[in-house]
């Protein structure tokens, strides 16, 4: 079951969760960042963020068969952030591209997970409002992608804090879930 299977590795919800916080208070904190730097920090972000939806996937492979959610959330992670890592000199417009694409993504694979967790915990809305704000991010960011350099370090900001104490609530309910939740 999922839910045995995110109780088992709460971990590693916990660990996405403070590294997007501490992204989102590191842009907060440098506010005139340049674009090389945001660039490779989310760059670094996006992989890491991957390798452990990749990891969360894999464990999962034979308790559950919708193991490959997790998976291609993480190998989508994955691609950005080497993409990111390997062409550091993008222009701003490709990287508000690559960052809304990646949210998008992202944001509708943790729907897709929390709507099939729905029958099975309890607080799967929060999955749901991460992933939400996930796709609220990248549609911004499609929707307005002339806006300054500062303004996106301060969205990026306040999307990896929401988010990251999104998956960190989520982590601590996560780790108490032993039985199934029944409606």
């Amino acid at each position: 079951m999922m839910s045995r299977l995110l109780a088992q590795y709460w971990w590693v919800l916990l660990i996405r969760g403070i590294l997007a916080v501490v992204f989102g208070v590191l842009a907060y904190i440098q506010p005139a960042i340049t674009l090389a730097a945001l660039v490779l920090l989310f760059g670094a972000y996006s992989l890491a963020d991957g390798v452990m939806s990749i990891v969360a996937g894999f464990a999962g492979r034979g308790e559950r068969e919708h193991w490959w959610v997790l998976l291609l959330e993480g190998l989508v992670g994955v691609a950005v952030g080497i993409l990111t890592l390997w062409a550091p000199g993008i222009t701003a417009m490709a990287l508000l591209f690559y960052i809304a694409a990646w949210a998008i993504l992202t944001g509708i694979l943790e729907i897709a997970a929390a709507i099939r967790l729905r029958k099975e915990i309890r607080g799967e809305w929060l999955l749901i409002l991460g992933g939400l704000a996930s796709v609220v991010f990248g549609g911004l960011l499609v929707a307005r992608p002339g806006a300054g350099a500062l303004t996106v370090v301060w969205l990026i900001a306040g999307y990896a804090v929401v988010f990251g104490i999104l998956l960190i609530v989520l982590a601590f309910k996560a780790r108490n879930f032993r039985t199934p939740y029944r409606a």
